[in-house]
């Protein structure tokens, strides 16, 4: 596991995934390094035992990422939250279970910064329907990944 870069840089195109990890849902989000774009894909609700872990592999399948960025909560002043450590033995879970390369990325105020996109799309009329926390869990995942391409130029 990393804690940010992992280059993009040399090699063919490849898909990443990204995963805002939280107790009741995990946002996720895909990209990929030639466009550097991210897009909100789903939130997969978590179990009473955890990440649902089938979910997980299904949208693996699907999307076949080359790399998995995880945002990792810190609190305002850069130390560690009371769910830095839930996060990362979620990417540390993921990587056993999958073996795909981790990247962890500062996650502070990704939350935020998904809410007001989808409120200000929602005003604007581009967004019609009411924004779900699920939406917000999502585009939050979309802003980590959008900060690892920002981060890894």
């Amino acid at each position: 596991m990393q804690a940010a870069p992992a280059s993009p840089a040399g090699g063919a195109p490849r898909i990443v995934l990204a995963f805002d990890f939280g107790l009741r849902r995990i946002g996720v989000a895909c990209g990929d390094t030639v466009s550097r774009t991210a897009a909100p894909l789903e939130a997969v609700q978590t179990g009473s035992s955890g990440p649902r872990w089938e979910a997980i592999a299904a949208l693996l399948r699907e999307w076949q990422p080359a790399l998995i960025v995880v945002g990792l909560p810190y609190n305002v002043d850069g130390s560690d939250s009371t769910m830095t450590q839930a996060a990362r033995e979620f990417a540390g879970e993921f990587g056993r279970r999958h073996g795909l390369q981790i990247v962890l990325v500062d996650e502070r105020y990704s939350s935020r910064e998904a809410e007001a996109r989808l409120k200000s799309a929602r005003e604007s009329g581009i967004r019609r329907r009411r924004v779900a926390k699920a939406d917000v869990d999502a585009a939050a995942a979309c802003v980590i990944l959008e900060r690892w391409f920002s981060e890894v130029t």
